[in-house]
């Protein structure tokens, strides 16, 4: 997906709730440095963890090269982000502050236990994929199809996947038009993605979620509420059953 003219992607951004007052008051270099804090503050990307290359991540948060080369050099200045000549960018802390993802303080949402989070995630997303897919336009159908291009590109990278994975269920969440709503998605989106990660790091997983997103993103272009609802229930169970089975892992690792 070609990265986005710099005067277009405030205009973008700028439909975003969770973005619409910062624009207006911080340069976009800042919004984007706090987009990609909150991946590091809900456990998506971890200490260790290198970045996707420059024009994958600008082309997975839809702005410029040049925007997010600003804001990867603004968490360097923090000492979030290590910048090394020759190598990716990799993330050397975790202390990134308070970050807010929708409603919540990232990883809030753990709080609740996995069976209540997907039963909530079953009844927000019927409303909002449903809405979506009577609602979407041509920029919101384009912008999805720029985000399956590059997460066909990150077949063998969990992190830089779940990074454009992340941006893809949020252009969704808000063709829904319901901003409320679209906020509470989010929030429930970033349900323990430190066992995402594991879950989506086993061989095929990332095929899988691939072929889900792309029976969704057929759906919300036929405007058919009924088929982008069905879609994304298979999808959401998959992340369910896939994040159960990590988590229990995880669990049995420990002891």
């Amino acid at each position: 997906m070609s990265a986005s003219p710099k005067g277009s992607e405030a205009i973008v951004l700028a439909e975003v709730p969770s973005f619409r007052d910062a624009i207006v008051k911080r340069s976009l270099k800042n919004v984007i440095a706090d987009r990609i804090a909150g991946l590091i503050a809900s456990g998506l990307v971890q200490v260790g963890d290198t970045l996707p290359s420059e024009r994958q991540l600008a082309s997975s948060l839809n702005v410029s090269r040049e925007t997010t080369r600003g804001a990867i050099l603004l968490l360097a200045s923090r000492g979030i982000l290590e910048i090394s000549h020759g190598a990716r960018t990799r993330v050397v802390r975790s202390d990134v502050g308070e970050i807010t993802i929708g409603f919540g303080q990232a990883r809030a949402i753990n709080a609740y236990d996995i069976d209540s989070v997907h039963d909530a995630r079953l009844l927000i997303e019927r409303r909002v994929v449903a809405d979506a897919a009577r609602r979407i336009d041509e920029a919101a159908l384009a912008a999805l199809d720029g985000l399956l291009a590059v997460q066909k590109e990150a077949f063998d990278d969990p992190v830089g996947f779940l990074i454009c994975d992340r941006e893809f269920h949020a252009t969704i969440y808000r063709a829904s038009g319901n901003a409320l709503l679209a906020d509470f998605a989010a929030d429930l989106y970033t349900y323990m993605m430190e066992y995402r990660r594991t879950a989506v790091a086993r061989p095929g997983a990332i095929a899988t979620s691939y072929a889900d997103h792309a029976a969704i993103v057929a759906a919300l272009r036929d405007h058919d509420p009924d088929a982008a609802v069905a879609a994304f229930a298979v999808h959401t169970d998959r992340i369910y059953q896939t994040t159960q089975s990590a988590m229990k892992d995880g669990r049995q690792d420990r002891n």
